[in-house]
């Protein structure tokens, strides 16, 4: 990813791309006055694309947005609330999501097929739908062009800040943007995307196309990311391409392709970032880049292996310089390792050369690790393969949100 490629739109949110609207409003989901409803609208059906959680229990809302994207491609709305996951609750979920499908259709006069829905918050209870009726039949007044930071703040749960971000590239000489939303904080070590993300643009790309770039990236965006080690069961990512902007189509032939590309990977990978820095309780970001590895996978492997660790999160939180930890990570991690080959870093700080200890300054190590960002570099000395992964330190404050998230 070159940043010369695109650049980033300062003030962009997800409406910043041509033909989108958005909006929040409080239906009385969250105990709170904050937003807790929410909603995207493209002017037209926008090719879509998505990403979905592997987790076996599936959510109701998830199975509902496939299956609209499964008609032809595309969707005009996304709809959200956050307060409830709408996630195992059996024949009555399902009915409930497609409820939610079928109001937020009429209230924007669309076709079912063309709206998506999906749901964050307490797993195992039903939506409360006469408040998500009331509130889907007030969305349509809350819409706006700038309507991002109402939309954002409908998604949150324990999240501490809105994520959003916004990249503009020349394609043929015409400006296309690519925005993105997302919501995470805890629940995350996700296996397709991430808690959830919506992405916008207003490129002309195939529904076709949009899916294998999504898929493509998530591996090395959302897919690098944990938080606590839990696969959420609504973990989804979508992305609408209005077509409104541009002379032609875009696909992989295309020779401002690898421009259009840079630029999505950087709203993703911003995204997934920032959803490792916001983890529960969260201090730090921890950035791990892992080199030398024999294949992508396998780098991939060990750098979400040890952002995973909790003895290397907890020992990040504590600004301890404990490179047995990450080690330990390592040789676990099932992936091929030359256990004479590893050199580790902290940030500046070499702590192990050839898998063997070297002399370092112990207080300025620990200096390092009381930043807002910790870089634990790997080099396996065994290929030429790399990847990098993101998470974040374990805190008491994650504990004590975890133990109370019901009440």
């Amino acid at each position: 990813m070159t940043m010369k490629q695109f650049t980033v739109v300062p003030e962009g949110s997800i409406t910043t791309p041509k033909g989108f609207r958005a909006g929040g409003l409080h239906c009385g989901l969250k105990k709170t006055e904050r937003h807790d409803l929410g909603v995207i609208v493209c002017d037209v059906p926008a090719a879509a694309a998505g990403v979905y959680t592997l987790n076996a229990f599936q959510a109701a809302p998830l199975k509902v947005t496939q299956e609209s994207i499964g008609v032809e491609g595309k969707l005009q709305a996304m709809a959200v609330n956050s307060g409830n996951a709408n996630a195992c609750t059996g024949k009555q979920g399902e009915a409930d999501a497609r409820e939610m499908r079928a109001a937020t259709a009429r209230a924007l006069g669309l076709a079912e097929h063309l709206v998506g829905v999906t749901s964050t918050g307490v797993i195992g209870e039903l939506l409360p739908m006469e408040k998500v009726r009331s509130g889907i039949e007030r969305l349509p007044g809350s819409l706006k062009i700038d309507g991002g930071n109402d939309f954002c703040q409908a998604i949150l749960t324990t999240d501490l800040v809105q994520k959003m971000t916004c990249a503009q590239v020349m394609i043929g000489g015409q400006p296309i943007h690519i925005a993105g939303a997302a919501k995470g904080s805890g629940m995350i070590h996700p296996n397709m995307a991430t808690m959830l993300g919506f992405m916008t643009t207003d490129a002309q790309v195939d529904s076709a196309d949009l899916q294998k770039l999504l898929s493509q990236i998530t591996d090395s965006t959302f897919n690098m990311i944990t938080v606590d080690g839990d696969t959420s069961t609504n973990d989804m990512v979508v992305v609408m391409a209005s077509g409104l902007a541009g002379d032609g189509k875009l696909n992989a032939q295309h020779p401002d392709w690898p421009a259009f590309v840079a630029a999505f990977q950087y709203v993703c990978e911003y995204l997934a970032k920032a959803i490792a820095r916001d983890g529960e309780g969260a201090t730090k970001l921890i950035e791990v880049q892992v080199m030398g590895a024999t294949a992508e996978n396998a780098a991939r492997a060990i750098a979400k292996t040890i952002i995973g660790s909790s003895l290397v999160k907890s020992a990040c939180f504590g600004a301890d310089a404990n490179w047995g930890r990450i080690i330990a990570a390592i040789g676990r991690s099932g992936q091929p390792v030359n256990v004479e080959t590893v050199d580790i870093r902290l940030g500046d700080h070499l702590v192990l050369e050839q898998s063997a200890p070297v002399t370092f300054n112990e207080e300025l190590a620990a200096e390092y690790l009381k930043g807002e960002l910790v870089q634990i570099f790997v080099n396996l000395h065994m290929g030429v393969h790399q990847a990098t992964g993101w998470g974040c330190d374990l805190t008491y404050e994650y504990v004590r949100i975890n133990a109370a998230y019901r009440t």
